[in-house]
This record gives C-alpha cells, structure tokens and sequence, in this order.
C-alpha cells in the first residue's frame, strides 16, 4: 500500500513540472509574439507615409522617382511613364507649355525625352532645371540623330526634325513603351489616362494614333493622298502611343519585298519608293506602313488628338461634344495667331500658368471669359468642350485632399 502511495505522488509531481514547464514557454511565446508584433507595425508605419510628389529641390538629371504605394508594406517603385518630342527652329516655348500641361496633372513620375537642335539645349536646361522641386518629374536631352548614310534625305523630309519620331525605337532602346507627341499638344488630363490605352492593345497592336478626320467630306488623304494610308481618312502622327520592344520585333508586310521587313530596314525603302508622293513627311511614311499592317494599329478616338480640323466648319468630334477635349493639338500654328482664338486662349491660360494649386485651381474662370470672346468662330462656339475637362481634372486633381487622389 505504502509502495502504490509513492507511486501516485511521484506521478502527481511530474505532472506538476510538466504543467509548470508549459506555461513558462506559453509565456516566452507571448512575450516574443508581442514584440514581433510591435516591430512590422513601426515598418509599416514608416511606408506608409507616401510623398505627395511634390519635395526638397532636385535637379533634372536625379532619379527623384519612387513613390510608395499608400497601403502597401514594402516600398514599391512607382511606374515611370515616357514622353518624347523633338523641337526644332523656334518651338522652345510650346515645348515648355506642353510639358508643363503634363506635369500639371499627372500623377505617375514622368521621364521625359527631348531630341532638340544644339542650339536649343542650354534653353531647355535653363528653364527646366527651374522645375527640379518637381520630384516626379525627370528629362534628358538628345541631339538630332539620323542614320549618317542618310541624314540629308531625312533632315529635307517635311520640316526639320520632323523625321525624328521615325528613329525612336532605334535609338531608345532600353525603353519598353513611349508615349510620341508634337510641340503644340496640350494636356487637358492626366498622362496617366491615355498611357494606360497600352493595356488595351491587343495581341498584335504595336502603336496607337487618332483619325487624321472624322469628316470624309473635308479628309485629305482621301481626297488628294498619292499614296497608300489607313482607314478611311488616314491617321494623324500628333499623338502617338508605341509599344516599341513590339515595334522593334516586328517584321512588317510591305509592297517593297516579299519579305517582310523590321523598324530599321524598312524606312530607307519607304522613302526612297514614295518620297516624290508624301505631302506630310512622316506622317504619310507611317500611314502606308500601317496601310500593309493595319492589324498593328490600336485607334483611339479625336478627343485624344482634338485639332482645328475638328471645329473650323463645324463640330465634327463626337467623343469631344459628349466628354470634353482630352488633349489639344494646335497645329495650323493656331496658338500664335488670331485664326482660331479659342486654342490661342487656351495655349496662354497655360503658358502662364504657375504649378502653384491656388493658380492652378484659379485658372478657369478668367480662361472661360477669354473664350466666350471667340463664339464669334466655329470652334469658338463649342468653347466649352475645351474647358469640360480641363474642369475635371482641375477638381480631381487639385480640390480633392491628397489622401484620397
């Protein structure tokens, strides 16, 4: 009996121990949890407080891009979009004013690509470099490049430079997509909108351009064009989003060769065929490109490209009546003369804007007045599919609070 007592209270005491044993490492994991708990929270803390693209001054060539996610935990680097333009001759200022319409609004870092004439670089760099307390925005100049076998054939197609835009896949060529423009567009939306047409390509589309026309009756190329071109009433090379790793794999069908030909091979080839056909340099060289090819070509629609062709007998956009003009191209050379008020109005509510929020938040009121001065034109009297968007992304940019842009 005395044995089978020792028996239970020698069970009783291991089984004190043990139970002792479980609740101090019980408590060891708590205690470790806790502080591993407190550590990510103090992280996330930290990542959480995005930069509102706006800081300290940097200059032009520093890689002030980057802004974290607002609700992620790690620091992700934010999409940089690309934008080219090549200014020659006297176009320095509408430069300036394109690229700050751009800044205006955007919201991703913006990297942007200048191919201008020597002359016109320490220009650029005076002015731009004025911006660097502009931390989502950064540029590189380039000079005029054409092949050296070449150049004079290039450098007399059209106007000078006008011919760059060709060569940009071959000379980017560590930039996967790039969104081409001409010096007098003007941004009346965010970048952001019309880069994000290049999810929408399908499968084979290499590139993205509006209508030359909406209108058969007053088209050109349908009317007088010596050559091939797409579509109905050809395309317009103002605007140009590209996919240039596709454009650069590509082998394009032509009526040259049986064999079809990549970027680099097929310019030369179309100019030497066609160069006593084309009226508008370029712009004629890729519409029969996309004439043999019109599979490559993604079409979106006139409010992205909204020219004087669009108004001066009429309204004939009907994307832009029903939302507004998203991007507005002032060729005819409209922002500097008395032609077409209505786009010189707004060029200089623009051009004199500052990127300070009060002036950009104060720039409609006085803009609408300047254009209620041009209903006397025909594109005067749709004056307010100008401002429509510009409204739009005043408000959403400017008046809605940051945390919730």
């Amino acid at each position: 009996m005395r044995r089978y007592l020792r028996v239970v209270g020698l069970c009783l005491a291991c089984g004190f121990c043990s139970l002792l044993y479980a609740f101090s490492q019980l408590a060891v994991s708590l205690e470790e949890g806790a502080a591993g708990g407190r550590r990510p929270q103090a992280a996330a803390m930290g990542s959480w407080l995005a930069d509102g693209g706006r800081g300290p001054g940097r200059g032009a060539g520093s890689a002030g891009f980057g802004r974290p996610g607002r609700y992620s935990l790690k620091t992700q680097p934010a999409e940089k979009m690309h934008l080219a333009v090549v200014a020659c001759g006297e176009r320095l200022e509408e430069t300036v004013t394109m690229l700050k319409s751009a800044l205006i609004f955007s919201i991703k870092p913006l990297q942007v690509h200048i191919f201008a004439e020597d002359q016109l670089h320490d220009s650029f760099k005076d002015r731009l470099d004025s911006w660097s307390f502009l931390r989502r925005f950064n540029y590189t100049l380039y000079p005029i490049t054409f092949p050296s076998d070449s150049a004079v054939e290039w450098k007399k197609l059209f106007k000078p430079c006008a011919s760059q835009r060709l060569f940009l896949p071959l000379i980017l060529k560590e930039v996967d997509s790039l969104l081409y423009v001409d010096t007098d567009i003007l941004f009346l939306r965010p970048v952001d909108d019309i880069w994000s047409l290049l999810k929408k390509f399908n499968s084979t589309q290499i590139a993205a351009m509006a209508p030359e026309h909406e209108e058969p009756r007053i088209g050109w190329y349908n009317r007088f064009a010596r050559h091939p071109y797409y579509g109905k009433t050809g395309v317009n090379s103002g605007v140009m989003l590209m996919n240039m790793t596709r454009m650069r794999r590509k082998y394009f069908k032509n009526d040259m060769t049986t064999a079809r030909l990549q970027w680099g091979d097929i310019l030369m080839p179309l100019l030497k065929k066609y160069k006593l056909n084309i009226t508008w340099g370029d712009q004629d060289l890729l519409n029969i490109m996309f004439f043999h090819n019109p599979e490559s070509l993604f079409v979106f629609p006139c409010q992205w490209n909204y020219r004087p062709d669009h108004c001066i007998y009429g309204s004939n956009c009907r994307e832009a009546e029903e939302e507004g003009v998203f991007i507005l191209h002032g060729n005819r050379g409209v922002y500097h003369d008395d032609k077409q008020p209505a786009f010189r109005a707004m060029y200089e509510a623009l051009r004199n804007c500052s990127f300070e929020d009060d002036a950009v938040r104060s720039l409609l009121k006085p803009l609408e007045l300047e254009l209620q001065k041009t209903v006397h034109t025909y594109c005067g009297k749709t004056y307010k599919i100008f401002i429509k968007q510009l409204t739009k992304s005043i408000r959403s940019r400017y008046d809605t609070p940051p945390r919730e842009r």
